[in-house]
């Protein structure tokens, strides 16, 4: 949106109606065509929250985020640049090294800096709700060897998927300091939203 100098509600209406037009044309029809700013997807996510939270599949935890001073926020992955700690490409990205395609945290960049306004970040702290995978890992792991047996799951998604249980489930964050989504349910963590995956 920003790139595009439009709001994110104007990013969302825009490629809404372009992918509308897509599924058109290729003759391609839902039930139901959802997206993450309307009321009933809202219901939809916290609901799946409730019911993992309720049934203690989350967890909070205080992580490390780069927190740009002079945007007065803090920044997504894609919103962070810098130096490649493992190869050392001078662009890359918050979130991966597009050199050496290895996957990066924000805080891990050498001489991060903020893609709006090329200023360093510093490094603040943030109390965020993750998915406790830890707690479900059997289950995760019956699920994928069922459907393996089944050949339900092309290979590549079970080889992955038992790659990462093969060296344990980590707990995954589920929410995101940003004024723009679908906004958690707690009094604790009002000002955030949950990332777009989370529902997906």
């Amino acid at each position: 949106a920003l790139a595009e100098g439009l709001t994110p509600q104007q990013i969302c209406d825009k490629y809404n109606a372009l992918h509308r037009e897509i599924y058109s044309w290729f003759n391609i029809s839902f039930d139901y065509f959802g997206r993450t700013t309307t009321k009933r997807q809202t219901e939809i996510a916290q609901d799946i929250f409730w019911k993992l939270h309720k049934n203690g599949f989350t967890v909070a935890q205080t992580v490390e985020q780069l927190f740009c001073t002079y945007c007065k926020k803090f920044l997504a992955d894609r919103f962070v640049e810098g130096t490649c700690p493992f190869c050392g490409f001078d662009d890359a990205r918050g979130d991966q090294c597009d050199k050496c395609s290895k996957l990066i945290n924000p805080t891990e960049l050498k001489d991060p800096r903020c893609k709006v306004c090329s200023k360093s970040p510093e490094v603040k702290t943030s109390r965020h709700l993750f998915l406790d995978l830890p707690k479900l890992e059997d289950r995760i792991q019956k699920f994928t060897d069922e459907r393996e047996a089944m050949k339900t799951y092309n290979t590549t998604t079970v080889s992955i998927t038992n790659s990462w249980i093969k060296t344990g489930l980590k707990p995954r964050c589920i929410t995101r300091d940003l004024k723009w989504g679908t906004p958690v349910p707690q009094e604790d963590y009002k000002r955030k939203v949950f990332f777009g995956w989370f529902d997906a």
